[in-house]
This record gives C-alpha cells, sequence and structure tokens, in this order.
C-alpha cells in the first residue's frame, strides 16, 4: 500500500504547510526533466490533492468520500487510473493589452469571457496528464509562442493566474518573477485540475532580458 503520505515523506499529523513544503520539494525531483518521470509526477500531484482535499473537507476526499487519506492505496491499479485531464482557460495577453486590462484584476477572465474575443484569444483547453502546458496548446491546434523548448528563454511565458504549474529547477525564470505568477509553458506541467493563465506574456517588460530574438523555432 502507498498512502499520500508516504508519498510525500510526511507524517499523518502534518499541518497544511508542512504538507505544502513537502510537496514542493517532493515534486521537483519527480518533474520528467528533472530525471524523474510522469507517472511519478503525477504520482506525487494526486498524493497533494488528496492531502489537499482532507485540509479543505476534513478528513474526506472527494474521489474517494469516506475514506481517511491514510487507507487511500495510491498503488492500487484502480486509484492508479488518475489523474484526469487538468482544465485549463486561456488568454491572450493582446487581448489584455488591448481592452486596457490588468493581469492583476480579479476579474480579468470573467470579463474576457464577456468580450468578443476569436476562439485562439480566450477559450479552454484539456492538458493530458503527460502533457506540457504547451504541448497542449500545440495538440488543440493553437500557435502559442515559443522558442528553445527547453526551459532557456522566456519566449513560451505565460501568466498563472489561478492554479498551479510546475517548474523544474534548471530554468531561466528568476525566483521574483515566478512568485508573480509567470511560468514557462514548454515545460510546465499542471499541478491542480484547473488553471487560468494568459500566454503570449513575453512582451512584457520584466521579460525583456529573458527573450531569445526571432527564430526558425520561434513563433509570433
Amino acid at each position: 500500500m502507498v498512502s499520500p503520505f508516504e508519498v510525500l515523506a510526511v507524517d499523518e499529523d502534518a499541518d497544511e504547510e508542512a504538507v505544502e513544503r513537502a510537496y514542493r520539494e517532493r515534486v521537483k525531483r519527480a518533474h520528467p526533466d528533472q530525471g524523474g518521470s510522469i507517472e511519478e509526477f503525477q504520482l506525487v500531484r494526486r498524493a497533494y490533492r488528496e492531502l489537499s482535499e482532507r485540509d479543505g473537507n476534513g478528513e474526506e476526499s472527494d474521489e474517494e468520500a469516506g475514506t481517511a487519506p491514510a487507507d487511500i492505496d495510491l498503488g492500487d491499479d484502480g486509484a492508479a487510473a488518475g489523474p484526469k485531464p487538468a482544465r485549463v482557460e486561456f488568454l491572450d495577453y493582446e487581448a489584455v493589452v488591448d481592452y486596457g486590462w490588468s493581469l492583476d484584476d480579479n476579474e480579468l477572465f470573467r470579463k474576457a469571457a464577456q468580450a468578443d474575443l476569436a476562439p485562439d484569444a480566450y477559450g479552454r483547453l484539456l492538458v493530458q496528464p503527460d502533457e506540457s502546458l504547451l504541448e497542449a496548446a500545440e495538440r488543440s491546434g493553437f500557435a502559442w509562442p515559443f522558442s528553445c523548448r527547453g526551459g532557456a528563454c522566456a519566449n513560451c511565458a505565460v501568466y498563472l493566474a489561478e492554479g498551479d504549474l510546475s517548474q523544474p529547477t534548471d530554468h531561466i525564470m528568476p525566483e521574483d518573477l515566478a512568485e508573480r505568477g509567470f511560468r514557462l509553458s514548454c515545460n510546465g506541467y499542471p499541478l491542480t485540475d484547473e488553471l487560468s493563465v494568459v500566454f503570449n506574456v513575453k512582451q512584457r517588460p520584466e521579460l525583456d532580458d529573458l527573450i531569445l530574438p526571432p527564430g526558425p523555432f520561434t513563433r509570433r
């Protein structure tokens, strides 16, 4: 049996802060870009979701109501069927500029939903467990900006308004910008079931020094 506590290496009485801290450390090592695997990465993600639901809903999990987290077996074949694809609401930064909106506006995505935006400027997509955010956008037919695909530039940068997107330890994004919500879509994997992101933020002035010049593999 592999419980969520074992996956994150925390005690059963660990508080929310301890779980969060353990998760952040564990998910870095499990990230596919850091030598981990998709299976390990998603196992860590599911363990964190189970314990987060415990903290939010008492001792119940939404997926296995009535089952204490310590009794959930993440190694069970039935449990291994998850996780499900992440649902992403996206918005083009060019629309933010055109409408005079702000990234810090809590009503940003509500405004976008009410505006008459093209399907490639505002919409939703699914990210499969083995996909990065950029790969999912491309599979869905969207031409989001990118260049190196290896975390060495910010041409593929997105702004994370809601949810959580992973970022491996070896990347170009400075810690202060990451704390403000900027992530790289080329090697970012959803850590939450739902996300809201603004893509095409490479034109933001704080990212100027992290952008590669136009080249044969650069979009927009």
